[in-house]
């Protein structure tokens, strides 16, 4: 499966942050997270990210691929992974939306119920693997910051024991536009969201570090 779309990633990411517009109360939170990824990255020199929701098919994959694209876009030694409380897919909607923004997916390891992708941008020869699996899966590094992206109540999260902390950012699931007419545009308006805030954070941690 290869990406035909003729957006650049790059433009997809500068245009989010310019056109998506952010609350003080969400500009306010979005800070705390750049605050705690630079005190671990003072104290490491690499932070790991890990996106979470419940199925680890939407949400929390765009999270991991868009923080995979910010850590070379903004030159920051930042590994994003993603999981969830249940193993599922990496929804066919949320890869083709991601084919709009630009990014090249390749199949890896083909499977009805849950197919592994090799994802990539133009420009980079990094590639990340997208497929879904719970957040304490071995593919996830440890220790890391979890952000979890649900739009349940934080308290229906999970517990996460190997966190360096927990931050509850959620986002409202494009499901709900599944199989309408409404769909390629539901999933482009939470792709869109998505990258403005990961811009948003990384940009953050790159002048707090520097």
């Amino acid at each position: 499966m290869i990406s035909t779309s003729s957006v650049s990633v790059e433009n997809f990411f500068r245009n989010a942050e310019k056109n998506v517009h952010l609350t003080e109360d969400r500009k306010n939170l979005l800070f705390k997270i750049s605050e705690a990824i630079a005190k671990e990255y003072f104290k490491s020199g690499v932070v790991n990210l890990n996106f979470i929701c419940t199925h680890n098919s939407r949400r929390s994959q765009l999270g991991q691929v868009w923080g995979f694209y910010a850590a070379d876009y903004f030159k920051l030694n930042v590994q994003s992974f993603s999981g969830g409380t249940e193993v599922t897919a990496f929804h066919r909607n949320t890869v083709k939306t991601l084919q709009k923004a630009g990014f090249d997916f390749q199949v890896s390891d083909f499977s009805h119920q849950n197919p592994k992708y090799l994802i990539s941008f133009s420009g980079n020869r990094k590639t990340i693997l997208g497929f879904s699996k719970r957040f304490d899966h071995p593919d996830n590094k440890e220790p890391f910051i979890a952000i979890t992206t649900c739009n349940n109540a934080d308290k229906n999260c999970p517990f996460i024991p190997t966190a360096i902390e927990r931050f509850h950012l959620p986002f409202v699931d494009p499901k709900v536009s599944d199989n309408t007419s409404e769909r390629r545009e539901t999933y482009l308006k939470t792709n869109r969201k998505i990258a403005a805030e990961i811009y948003f954070i990384f940009s953050k941690v790159k002048k707090l570090i520097s």
